[in-house]
C-alpha cells in the first residue's frame, strides 16, 4: 500500500503564485518529510543597495579575476 502524498505541487504552486500576486519576492521554498512547507520569502541578501563606491570596488575586483 502506497503513503498518503505530503504535499502535492498545486499547493506549493497556488502558495507561491499568491505570494506572487500580493508583490511578495519568494526565495526559497522547503518542504520536510512531513510535509511542512516553508516559503522564505523577502529581498534576495545578494541584492542588497550598494554604495556607489561599493559597486565600483566590487566591478574592479570582478575583472581583476
Amino acid at each position: 500500500m502506497r503513503k498518503k502524498t505530503t504535499f502535492r505541487q498545486i499547493d506549493v504552486t497556488r502558495a507561491a503564485k499568491g505570494l506572487r500576486a500580493a508583490g511578495v519576492v519568494l526565495r526559497r521554498i522547503e518542504i520536510d518529510p512531513n510535509g511542512r512547507t516553508v516559503l522564505h520569502a523577502g529581498a534576495d541578501p545578494e541584492a542588497e543597495e550598494l554604495s556607489p563606491l561599493d559597486a565600483w570596488k566590487r566591478k574592479r575586483d570582478a575583472r581583476s579575476a
